[in-house]
């Protein structure tokens, strides 16, 4: 669902496909205590960086951990509502924060009514 989508430009009206494309620990990449969600929007690359601190936060509220298939969502939720909304404005990284992870966590969870129709990792082609 939000590992590909189409979302509407708020400013241009254009549609701009998305595809996920990595999910990479930050902490050994940029030195972040963050996950790193890459997807391609429109062919340029853009990075939503959920931090860690918000899969603590999940564990302790609700005892089920955040897993990649779910995080890759939350973050495509995200990049989809900033798109719709006009907040994306061609930045290629946008970090949210623990509040804003576990609202778009929820949003994700409400869509999906359980951890298990949540899609596998997409198979990314090189």
């Amino acid at each position: 669902m939000y590992d590909d989508f189409t979302a509407i430009d708020r400013w241009s009206g254009e549609p701009i496909h998305c595809t996920y494309q990595a999910v990479i620990v930050a902490i050994a990449t940029r030195h972040a205590d963050a996950i790193d969600i890459k997807f391609l929007c429109g062919g340029r690359p853009v990075w939503i960086a959920l931090p860690h601190l918000a899969w603590v936060k999940y564990k302790e509220q609700t005892g089920k951990a955040i897993t990649d298939p779910l995080a890759i969502q939350i973050a495509g939720h995200y990049l989809k509502s900033a798109i719709e909304s006009g907040y994306d404005n061609g930045r290629e990284m946008y970090t949210l924060s623990v509040d804003e992870t576990l609202d778009h966590l929820h949003a994700v969870m409400e869509e999906f009514k359980s951890a298990s129709a949540i899609p596998m990792m997409p198979r990314v082609e090189a």
